[in-house]
């Protein structure tokens, strides 16, 4: 099995509970971020002190503090904290003055998490630099393959997609064995400890939903690889 990497340090700052906690955050957790949530800039600032975070997405409206201060702030006491502003204001001054702040990226309620996910995962591996962890040997031009150590499928041409955790482990199991079937059984284990009590169609879901991801950054002849074994399996061709 491959090494696991420390998985990126998200503080998720939103005074919404049911947004934070319900929607935001386990939707992070769930694409591979290891994320916390904060209601209060104070409560921010105390996590801070408590823990890493490598990003923070900050909401504009707070109830003890403005998000725009909270971002001037970290780019005083924490210049290498990448953040992500929210807001549900639709005009642009907001936008302006949350980017002349530092921000370094900056998204509108309602926010499709998918979107957040990918956005974080692009300013990470900027701000990591030349101080990332290397990927392993890269594969041949034209191929698909799994990066930021398998939380996103690129295509051929380097377009990338966030995976869910789900997704990331049968994409992984399929990558390892590759031009090979993988059995159903075997997928099926790689998602969850009791096989048995797994419904067989929520894997044929799961692939579907790859499809539907990989060909949403696919060039036109370039669909993802993923075949059916009828009876067996599936298998990611060469």
């Amino acid at each position: 099995m491959p090494v696991e990497l420390r998985r990126i340090g998200v503080i998720v700052l939103e005074d919404n509970d049911a947004l934070r906690d319900e929607i935001l955050v386990p939707g992070l957790q769930d694409f591979g971020f290891d994320a916390a949530g904060a209601a209060s800039a104070g409560g921010l600032y105390r996590a801070m002190l408590e823990r890493r975070f490598d990003l923070a997405v900050l909401d504009i409206g707070l109830p003890d503090e403005s998000g725009l201060s909270v971002v001037a702030h970290l780019r005083k006491v924490s210049p290498r904290t990448g953040v992500v502003m929210l807001t549900a204001n639709r005009g642009r001054d907001d936008q302006v003055r949350a980017l002349s702040q530092g921000a370094d990226a900056f998204l509108r309620k309602p926010v499709d998490i998918e979107v957040l996910a990918l956005t974080l995962r692009n300013l990470a591996q900027r701000l990591a630099g030349e101080d990332a962890p290397r990927e392993s040997a890269a594969p041949p031009a034209g191929r698909w393959r799994l990066q930021s150590d398998g939380w996103c499928l690129a295509a051929p041409d380097g377009r990338v997609a966030p995976l869910t955790a789900s997704e990331r482990s049968v994409m992984r199991a399929l990558d390892a064995r590759r031009g090979r079937t993988v059995a159903r059984e075997a997928l099926i284990a790689a998602l969850v400890e009791d096989v048995d009590a797994f419904d067989p169609h929520r894997l044929e879901m799961l692939m579907h939903r790859l499809r539907r991801k990989a060909a949403g950054i696919a060039d036109k002849g370039q669909a993802l690889p993923l075949k059916a074994t009828r009876g067996v399996g599936y298998l990611l061709a060469e």
